[in-house]
């Protein structure tokens, strides 16, 4: 027992061991990619801040580039006064807020400035010399000849006649003023000339410090290095605390700026790349350990179920044999189900059937009266033809044999009624006109009205009514309700049927009568509920059960009810939809 505690003990240790590595793993990949993310967009808003100041410094180039046109400034070196440029200048100053727009001679003496300079050779300066050889100088500095940082932009002037440079245009451009909508955004930004000192920046702490061979940045006098520098997969992180306005730890990261003479450096705060890389650890050290609690607690659980599984197959191994025994019974069973279902289908067909035969004996009276009256009829009618015909009477005796014709016609529609209404149906739902149908049925039916002495209404639409049905099993219905109607309204004081036959999305067929109505309208439709003599040959109470499932089984539904002057039945069928047919 004490054996397994150490064991468990010591996989638990390792289990943490090995998720502290996996974090720490996290740890740094989360942090190197997140410092990638920063690199980039670091560089992008180094480019953007450099690519502003730049723009900003080309608008006095451009300045410089045009004054060194100007008549005013190449009539003072030819010549003339430098009153009128040293007014010009002054002006020009003030509108574009330069520093200082002055004229040099070839020598680099300034003969005219807006600031009051003149007087002053700046003929060594690197940007002057530049000019004097006939391209566009550029500088920067502080101090003389101007206080403050200024940069300067040197334009040649070319005389009218010589064609040679005789002076320069200069215009010098306040750094503090550039600085002054860029100082304090982020990120910490600082551009260094080529001797690695600060000449722009937006922390103005950073200014005129140098950077030295490592690349951090000092200022003279200081006893320790004011930052400290790391890596991490490449990328320089330089630490400080001793400025708040400064982020403690700093991506680093440099650009060159050969169109202005500088390096652009720019310090970005890592603590988001950090904080990003902390929660990516937290969450995979988070993720083991409950990973970790839940396999040691399937671990027991799994050791305590494997306990009682040692006593559960004992159990089951006893109720095996039990199971196979009853599995064998529930087998007969199920066999004998399926025999009884078979043989409740087949006599439920054969109650169909036996309904129609029903059906037909009931109507066979009514029916042989039909037939005979149509016999007798041709008989008298061949004997009066025979008798035209010898007295030499051909039209009269061809009317009687065109009045046969008819009365044979009248007989074969009885009987084809008659076999189709007694044959067996068992054919899917296909489409039917239900008038057809239900005038089918009322042909069939007719011996019985008339021998009632019921007086029969049909009211159905001028064009067909398709629906889903089956003619034979459809007209077994329709001949159910009539008979059933005629029965109810027997010896009644008024016997009046009215069959309704409605169209549209929702086709129906209404029977009404005026009999005396349903006693339990709940009960109509189960199988052997009959208001006739139990056993008699009026009929055992199925023919409404046998109409219920035919009507379902075309989808439609059947209904039952009283009405104030007997009792309605509605047969609600579903309209034909020619995709079935596809």
């Amino acid at each position: 027992m004490n054996r397994d505690i150490r064991k468990r003990n010591l996989i638990v240790m390792g289990f943490v061991a090995a998720v502290a590595m996996a974090s720490l793993g996290v740890w740094r990949y989360g942090y190197v990619q997140a410092l990638e993310r920063l690199q980039r967009q670091g560089f992008s808003d180094l480019a953007l801040a450099s690519d502003r100041l730049t723009a900003q410094l080309h608008r006095y180039r451009e300045l410089a580039v045009f004054m060194a046109e100007h008549p005013a400034v190449t009539a003072v070196l030819e010549g003339g006064g430098a009153a009128p440029a040293a007014t010009l200048f002054l002006d020009v100053a003030d509108k574009t807020s330069a520093l200082d727009v002055m004229l040099v001679d070839f020598s680099g003496r300034v003969r005219a400035a807006a600031n009051g300079t003149e007087g002053v050779n700046l003929g060594d300066t690197p940007y002057v010399r530049r000019a004097m050889q006939g391209a566009l100088g550029t500088g920067h500095g502080m101090g003389t000849p101007l206080q403050g940082r200024a940069y300067y932009y040197a334009a040649p002037i070319f005389g009218k006649t010589s064609g040679r440079v005789i002076g320069a245009v200069i215009v010098a451009a306040d750094v503090n003023l550039l600085e002054a909508d860029w100082r304090g955004s982020q990120p910490a930004v600082f551009l260094t000339d080529q001797q690695g000192e600060v000449f722009l920046s937006n922390r103005s702490e950073l200014l005129l410090w140098r950077q030295e061979a490592q690349g951090l940045l000092t200022t003279p006098g200081a006893r320790t290095p004011p930052f400290r520098l790391s890596g991490i997969a490449g990328h320089e992180i330089w630490h400080q605390n001793w400025d708040p306005y400064l982020p403690r730890k700093g991506l680093y990261i440099e650009r060159r700026l050969p169109v202005i003479g500088f390096q652009g450096s720019a310090l970005i705060d890592v603590a988001p790349a950090q904080r990003i890389a902390v929660l990516q650890a937290a969450a995979l050290a988070a993720l083991c350990l409950a990973f970790g609690a839940l396999l040691l607690v399937a671990t027991e659980r799994r050791r305590t179920l494997a306990q009682a599984n040692a006593l559960l197959e004992a159990r089951v191994a006893e109720r095996t044999a039990a199971l196979v025994g009853t599995n064998a019974q529930l087998r007969r069973e199920a066999a004998e189900r399926e025999e009884a279902q078979a043989a409740l289908a087949r006599a439920q067909a054969d109650l169909v059937q036996a309904g129609k035969l029903s059906a037909l004996g009931q109507l066979s009276a009514g029916i042989s009266h039909e037939l005979n009256q149509p016999l007798m009829a041709i008989g008298s009618f061949a004997e009066n033809g025979l008798t035209f015909m010898d007295k030499q009477r051909p039209d009269r005796a061809r009317e009687n044999l065109s009045r046969i014709s008819d009365m044979a016609k009248r007989m074969a529609r009885i009987i084809s009624n008659l076999r189709a209404f007694a044959r067996q149906e068992s054919s899917p739902s296909v489409q039917v006109d239900v008038c057809a149908v239900l005038r089918s049925a009322v042909e069939i039916t007719g011996p019985r009205l008339r021998e009632a002495a019921v007086n029969l209404t049909l009211d159905t639409p001028g064009t067909p009514v398709w629906v889903r049905g089956g003619d034979v099993r459809l007209g077994q219905v329709f001949v159910n309700l009539i008979t059933n109607a005629v029965d109810a309204m027997e010896g009644g004081p008024e016997r009046a049927l009215h069959i309704t036959v409605q169209g549209g999305g929702q086709p129906s067929v209404t029977v009404s009568d005026t009999g005396p109505g349903i006693d339990v309208p709940d009960q109509v439709f189960d199988p052997f509920y009959t208001t006739k003599s139990q056993g008699g040959a009026e009929g055992m109470g199925l023919g409404l059960s046998i109409s219920y499932g035919i009507v379902q089984s075309f989808g439609g539904e059947i209904r039952g009810r009283n009405t104030d002057v007997g009792a309605a039945f509605t047969v609600q069928l579903v309209p034909w939809d020619e995709s079935e047919a596809a």
